[in-house]
């Protein structure tokens, strides 16, 4: 090996070219570096989110019942209660939610351009942004709903599928800075995969669910696959991937019908994966007891998140 080929001494930390990006409360933010000096003092595990920004911040949340006829997709029943189930969970815990139905996939993508205060220019395959990254400078985090059928790593809008990374990669540090640092929550309901998932007896379990639907239980269509997204990212997946996700036709998806019971009574005082794991058991109770797929009676569902969270994250009420 020539000297010009040497490899750095052991324990030689390199870093990346990469600028560390500054965050709207003046911390710096060490999580956009692959590699960095961190104190040992700095990696306490229980430091906390900043939530006690102005606002708690936007709710997005895209709801897609009926499909372009081209697609042919079902129609989803049941999601209008998945739809205004989050409005109000989400509305109680402090965010501003803002409610999209049935929006083509172009509109979709302006919506979030919109809220991320850029201006577009925008053609059918094609999008040119120019960005002002004060929007959520004085907002905790963000979220982002949809409601929809899925294919591969794409959510379907009513005219045609938007791939997910495509959505989460504006939400990246370099092209909204004012979300640096924060939690960007987003929340997929869709189906993972073309499999059920078939109940299993835990002999040693003492829990039991009282819980019995009574309507009829769909699914919703297609696969999705679990992304990365970047730190300070949080992916919530209504099944694990590879299964279906069962949605009642009147009550709504399995779910979000047990997220959003699981907000009302624990939002405000339970941390957010924490939550998100109590919701996984909740979903774990339920089957499939009327469905005109017979392959699907009995069957059961596990929801799943992907955490790039690198603190805890806390809904605390904020003061009025």
């Amino acid at each position: 090996m020539s000297g010009s080929e040497r490899r750095p001494r052991a324990g030689h930390v390199q870093l990346d070219s990469r600028p560390i990006l500054p965050t709207t409360d003046g911390n710096e933010n060490i999580t956009e570096a692959d590699a960095f000096h961190i104190s040992r003092q700095s990696l306490d595990p229980a430091v906390e989110y900043k939530m006690n920004h102005q606002r708690r911040g936007v709710a997005l949340i895209f709801n897609h019942e009926h499909f372009f006829w081209h697609l042919m997709l079902p129609d989803r029943r049941g999601t209008m209660a998945d739809r205004n189930n989050l409005k109000r969970s989400l509305t109680d815990l402090g965010f501003e939610v803002r409610l999209f139905d049935d929006l083509k996939a172009e509109d979709v993508q302006q919506k979030i351009y919109e809220d991320l205060n850029m201006t577009v220019w925008s053609s059918k395959h094609h999008l040119t942004i120019s960005a002002s990254m004060d929007d959520h400078s004085n907002a905790d985090c963000f979220v982002c709903v949809f409601l929809s059928h899925g294919v591969d790593d794409h959510v379907y809008a009513y005219d045609d599928k938007i791939k997910i990374q495509t959505i989460t990669d504006m939400f990246r540090g370099d092209k909204c800075q004012s979300l640096v640092g924060k939690p960007k929550i987003f929340i997929l309901q869709a189906c993972r995969g073309d499999k059920h998932d078939d109940p299993v007896i835990a002999h040693d379990s003492t829990d039991s669910s009282s819980e019995a639907l009574v309507n009829e239980t769909e699914v919703d269509a297609a696969v999705v696959y679990t992304l990365p997204a970047g730190a300070d990212f949080i992916m919530c997946y209504s099944v694990a991937q590879g299964y279906y996700s069962h949605r009642d036709t009147v009550n709504g998806s399995w779910y979000i019908q047990d997220l959003c019971e699981t907000l009302r009574k624990h939002g405000s005082s339970l941390e957010f994966t924490e939550l998100l794991t109590v919701v996984n058991r909740k979903v774990s109770y339920r089957r499939v007891d009327v469905c005109k797929d017979v392959n699907a009676l009995g069957k059961k569902q596990i929801p799943c998140f992907a955490s790039m969270l690198t603190k805890k994250l806390y809904f605390h009420p904020k003061s009025k």
